[in-house]
């Protein structure tokens, strides 16, 4: 998983509330196991007209918005289903970090399980998020987990909570499974002794 560090990029305003996993990603596309090239994908019920033509209209048809890496949003991001898809497609798109209010809880866990950042904040503080992306390329924000802190383009800063696990992850890139192979020797050792004990459970 790629370590997520400082951040600095284009922000998106999508000013919806209750954005839900069907709309960033149909539920059309869960039939594939891949996580990689579900971007063009994001948003497709929203994003594309009925011919399949980009709507003009959307945000992320926009320049410079089609090289968001943060969007900033309304309360209730990714709630329904619990597809981790939605959260595939935004990173295929090349999302890295979403602002809200609020979360739905599986769609947080899943972002932070797959190396992206959701910060939660004010909806003041998001408002205030919301003007600055809408200035497009010319307002860029930095997201900053070490320090904890979205930085404004004018400089100032906005103080996030995080928990100091999902922290410790994002920043030293460690997935479940990277987690996992933390304790290799362990789970050697414990194979090991198993083997004696219980040597029919390996064939």
């Amino acid at each position: 998983m790629e370590k997520f560090t400082t951040l600095t990029g284009i922000a998106a305003p999508l000013p919806m509330i209750n954005v839900d996993t069907d709309k960033i990603i149909p539920a059309v596309w869960l039939k594939t196991i891949k996580r990689t090239g579900l971007g063009p994908a994001l948003f497709e019920a929203i994003r594309y007209k009925a011919d399949g033509s980009e709507d003009p209209d959307f945000v992320l048809n926009k320049e410079p918005y089609r090289k968001a890496e943060i969007l900033v949003t309304g309360k209730n991001f990714g709630c329904g289903s619990s597809r981790e898809h939605a959260v595939w497609a935004l990173d295929g798109f090349g999302i890295r970090c979403v602002i809200a209010p609020d979360f739905a809880d599986i769609f947080y866990t899943n972002a932070f399980k797959n190396g992206m950042l959701l910060v939660k904040l004010p909806q003041d503080d998001v408002d205030k998020l919301m003007e600055d992306a809408e200035k497009g390329g010319n307002a860029r924000l930095s997201v900053d987990l070490e320090r904890q802190v979205v930085i404004r383009p004018d400089g100032e800063e906005i103080a996030f909570d995080i928990d100091p696990f999902r922290k410790n992850c994002l920043l030293n890139g460690l997935d479940d499974i990277a987690l996992t192979l933390q304790k290799k020797a362990e789970i050697a050792d414990f194979e090991s002794g198993q083997k004696k004990t219980t040597p029919w459970l390996y064939g």
